[in-house]
């Protein structure tokens, strides 16, 4: 199972009101660069060459929040990148960002580390695999 990592100005981000997980579209991209927990925006990344059935900014996931006894927790569905007609990749890192936020404009949430660079070959499938139960994070 890949690492969970957040980004630091996250927490900021959510206590100022730029996420609106109700309504904001959250993309997950792929990277084979490493992550650190000071970037904030998806620009601070280099993202892997669109193509090959890897669209450039990522795949959408749906976020949905739920509450139960005063905690708060954000689940996400989950992503499947399956390359077509040539391989995805190398990528190490899976991160989950705000595309539609502008102010800041694309602010980061979280990365996931598989452990090594990944190439998917042609039709092979990646589940980017989110935590149904325990949530991407929660907030008590």
């Amino acid at each position: 199972m890949a690492a969970y990592n957040k980004f630091n100005q996250f927490t900021k981000d959510l206590v100022d009101g730029v996420h609106n997980f109700s309504s904001d579209t959250f993309k997950v991209m792929l990277t084979n660069t490493a992550p650190v927990s000071t970037n904030t925006v998806k620009a601070n990344l280099s993202e892997i060459s669109a193509g090959n059935g890897y669209s450039a900014g990522g795949t959408t996931t749906t976020v949905t929040t739920s509450t139960s006894t005063g905690t708060a927790k954000a689940t996400a569905s989950d992503v499947v990148f399956t390359a077509s007609g040539g391989s995805i990749g190398p990528f190490r890192y899976a991160v989950l960002y705000n595309d539609t936020s502008t102010s800041p404009a694309d602010p980061l949430i979280a990365w996931w580390d598989y452990g090594s660079s990944i190439t998917l070959n042609d039709t092979e499938t990646l589940t980017v695999d989110f935590d149904g139960t325990n949530g991407i994070f929660t907030v008590a």
